[in-house]
């Protein structure tokens, strides 16, 4: 078991790396699509794609009886609709600082959910690990420079941002409460797909005529990566993680996503990195690391009583 658990350690990392990737497309993107559509296109070629994958490998198995909407809606709704919708209503009232730094909480907030909900343990030591993530986070969005969290005056922005975390941590937790009656792929495939329905208003309200003829190869190239990498790897990875190790453990991982920014921001972008950042970043990785290890631990220590 804890040689599939190193698999999915692996994974989770790819796709954080896939996630700070998707930053960077966004930036792209959000040049030449309005907001909502940047997320409708973005699922639209993601459905399509996990849609293809999820036939070919579910084979007759992959169809929604009546009663399996509901929970399917309610993730798609909360988890993707809900925390995009926020997530860019934020960003029209807040810093980009103070959206990351909300967006950081989002392991703490999982873990208490998933202790109370899915019965997950979250003891001083659980605790400490993910705070120690977490100021590693933060020190990496204000380069140590206090002054940074002195300035954060909380909005309305900030409590959409906050809205927005909470709809992705109850999206984590009831993924694994009904995790046993569908497969990662299924969740994720219909998920994608009740987003995109809901997405669909608001489109048509950005009127795409006005708009879709300018966009450039890279305005496309942007919403392709998002797609299949953030979307369609990043989420079914998500979704396998929480199946196999937890929700709050999954969602430690999220913390590696500004390191992977950075890097990624050095080597694309040509951003400096400096030797703060990285030390910030060891902290970060740490506190993961020490996360999954403890969690192995009493994982262990359980199948022993057992």
């Amino acid at each position: 078991m804890e040689g599939d658990h190193k698999k999915t350690y692996f994974l989770m990392v790819m796709s954080t790396i896939f996630w700070a990737g998707a930053f960077i497309a966004g930036k792209i993107g959000v040049s030449e699509f309005p907001p909502f559509s940047l997320a409708f296109f973005r699922f639209f070629f993601a459905t399509f794609i996990i849609f293809g994958i999820m036939i070919r490998y579910e084979k007759k198995d992959w169809r929604l009886s009546g009663k399996d909407w509901g929970p399917v809606i309610l993730l798609g709704f909360i988890g993707m609709f809900g925390y995009h919708v926020l997530f860019f209503s934020a960003l029209q009232y807040t810093s980009a600082v103070n959206s990351s730094m909300i967006g950081a909480t989002n392991p703490l907030i999982t873990s208490i959910l998933a202790a109370f909900f899915l019965n997950e343990s979250f003891g001083i030591k659980r605790l400490g690990t993910v705070l120690m993530a977490f100021s590693g986070v933060v020190l990496t969005l204000t380069n140590g420079d206090i002054s940074v969290l002195k300035a954060f005056n909380f909005n309305r922005g900030d409590l959409l941002m906050l809205l927005a975390v909470l709809c992705w941590a109850i999206y984590s937790v009831i993924s694994r409460k009904v995790m046993h009656r569908y497969s990662p792929l299924i969740l994720t495939s219909y998920s994608f797909l009740v987003c995109l329905i809901l997405l669909l208003p608001f489109v048509v309200w950005e009127k795409p005529l006005s708009y879709l003829p300018e966009v450039s190869w890279k305005g496309w190239s942007s919403v392709l990566y998002m797609s299949i990498f953030a979307s369609v790897i990043g989420y079914l990875v998500q979704q396998m993680s929480i199946k196999e190790i937890g929700a709050s453990k999954t969602a430690a991982f999220i913390n590696l996503v500004p390191v992977f920014s950075i890097i990624l921001s050095a080597t694309i972008l040509h951003e400096k990195v400096t030797g703060f950042k990285l030390l910030s970043a060891a902290i970060i990785i740490s506190g993961v690391y020490l996360n999954s290890r403890m969690k192995s631990i009493s994982d262990e220590s359980l199948k022993q009583s057992g």
